[in-house]
């Protein structure tokens, strides 16, 4: 291994060190200023470079850029008796793997080094990518094999296709993905989120309409049908389109023709339909919500993603593409991540999905305190997460298959002991407690056929706990939030997801 280089004009500062990394079996060269260590590097480099800021004849940042020009992987440590943010701001804009303020703690120090001796002995390119290279999906998982398998036979067809899964699996990147492989490829993707549009402005959004046709329509606009073309019209959470709206996609997907907002004409249309929902549509159509013609219209062929706690061993190679990715987009170096690191983050269940490891790797691009992230870095709800917190995230963050609340009573049939009002159940009577109860309910639901039962039952427990939790704080939700370790927000947004409102 290659000695570590101080750079000080510092006398005591280098001496200090220099025993310090002795002790710990580190080789050592200290410079007293810039323009010797410039020059030293003519014909040797370090395996990590520790430099002062601010020295007489040279600057500690002008060696940083140096270092990042001729050893771009090397670590380079900015040291500064200033600890002011400009000079935090400067170090971390160059490339450096830490800033570290004087008078410091020297066994922090060393620590630092020798994670910094680690990440350069691990090699700076271990995982970097070409942007050219980049693919359009990542997944070693089985489930994502076979979805991408399912976009291979698919690639010369142009059949409808419904694609199913939680918020944050990446629907969209897959319905992209069949629209780039299809023969339509050379036509335009139009995507458009239907939950995101207000019911006034969904059917002129999708189907345009002519000048006059209401208040505010002051020229003929036309709609998504019409952009898409001869190309792919995406319709993400087509679970939460307006009943009445169902009716004209139906009639569009049947005869390819339908009428502007205020038209008088028919225009027809090529264009093939992918629709996605986090939303269980066979429940919604038994509820009366969806229309049944219009769900076996959509559900030619069926693509379900999968969970990202269904595939957590694409955790790791997920988490090094979105840091590749992040740090492209902002101009600097990409964070790596220890396997312990890794390890810890593939246990989680993440409610988000993929969105959310997204997130949490654009987080740590910018606010990790080092080059390499370890689990200490991560953010405090995560970092601090235990067992308990880990499962409230499990039972308490995922979206359900269907987007309205299944209430405990309106299934509660052939005298199960559960509590007419939603959300409440009774103590139990039976041999075997509730647990009884609820494998009684789980078999029931399988012997009917029920899909996705999981996320069924996931709701159901979901609405009872909260619903309990809220009865016994009088409806103060914070205290409620508390009560069950979940954060304020995740209760506000779960009360919404599951119309748990008074």
């Amino acid at each position: 291994m290659k000695p570590i280089w101080i750079v000080d004009d510092d006398q005591s500062i280098r001496w200090v060190l220099e025993k310090a990394l002795a002790r710990e079996n580190f080789a050592t060269r200290s410079f007293a200023n810039v323009r010797d260590a410039m020059a030293a590097l003519e014909f040797d480099s370090p395996q990590v470079l520790v430099s002062d800021i601010r020295m007489p004849g040279g600057s500690g940042l002008d060696l940083l850029q140096h270092m990042r020009e001729q050893f771009p992987g090397l670590p380079v440590i900015i040291m500064t008796a200033f600890s002011d943010l400009d000079s935090a701001v400067a170090a971390f804009q160059g490339g450096a793997f830490e800033y570290l303020a004087k008078p410091f703690d020297i066994d922090k120090a060393v620590e630092l080094i020798r994670r910094a001796v680690e990440e350069s002995l691990r090699g700076e390119h271990a995982y970097e990518e070409r942007v050219n290279e980049t693919p359009e999906m990542l997944g070693q998982a089985s489930a994502m094999q076979d979805m991408f398998r399912a976009i291979g036979r698919l690639s010369n067809s142009s059949a409808t296709v419904m694609i199913t899964g939680e918020s944050g699996t990446g629907k969209e990147l897959v319905a992209r993905a069949l629209h780039r492989h299809s023969p339509r490829a050379s036509g335009p993707f139009i995507a458009l989120n239907t939950a995101a549009i207000p019911k006034d402005l969904l059917e002129s959004e999708l189907f345009g309409h002519e000048r006059g046709a209401f208040t505010g329509a002051q020229a003929m606009r036309q709609g998504r049908f019409e952009q898409a073309e001869n190309g792919t019209l995406f319709l993400d959470e087509i679970g939460d389109m307006p009943f009445d709206l169902q009716t004209r996609l139906l009639r569009v997907l049947s005869d390819g023709q339908f009428y502007r907002v205020g038209g008088h004409n028919p225009l027809r249309v090529n264009v093939r339909v992918i629709a996605a929902t986090h939303q269980n549509l066979e429940h919604r159509v038994r509820q009366g919500l969806f229309r049944e013609d219009l769900y076996h219209r959509l559900n030619v062929i069926r693509l379900r993603l999968p969970a990202l706690r269904e595939r957590s061993e694409d955790i790791p190679l997920l988490t090094r593409h979105f840091l590749q990715k992040s740090a492209r987009e902002l101009g600097v170096e990409p964070k790596r991540v220890t396997d312990d690191t890794l390890a810890y983050l593939s246990s989680l269940s993440f409610p988000g999905n993929v969105r959310q490891l997204e997130n949490l790797c654009n987080w740590l691009t910018v606010m990790a305190p080092a080059q390499t992230v370890e689990v200490k870095d991560l953010p405090p709800d995560l970092r601090d997460a235990s067992a308990g917190a880990n499962l409230s995230m499990t039972t308490n963050e995922l979206p359900g298959a269907s987007g309205d609340v299944v209430r405990l009573a309106d299934s509660a049939q052939g005298g199960a002991a559960i509590a007419a009002s939603a959300g409440e159940v009774r103590a139990p009577g039976a041999a075997g407690g509730w647990e009884a109860i609820l494998r009684s309910e789980v078999g029931k639901l399988l012997r009917d056929g029920s899909p996705e039962v999981m996320d069924l039952m996931t709701r159901r427990f979901e609405a009872a706990v909260i619903r309990e939790a809220l009865d016994f704080t009088r409806g103060r939700k914070v205290e409620a939030a508390e009560r069950l370790g979940i954060g304020r927000n995740t209760i506000t947004r779960k009360i919404q997801e599951l119309d748990l409102e008074p």
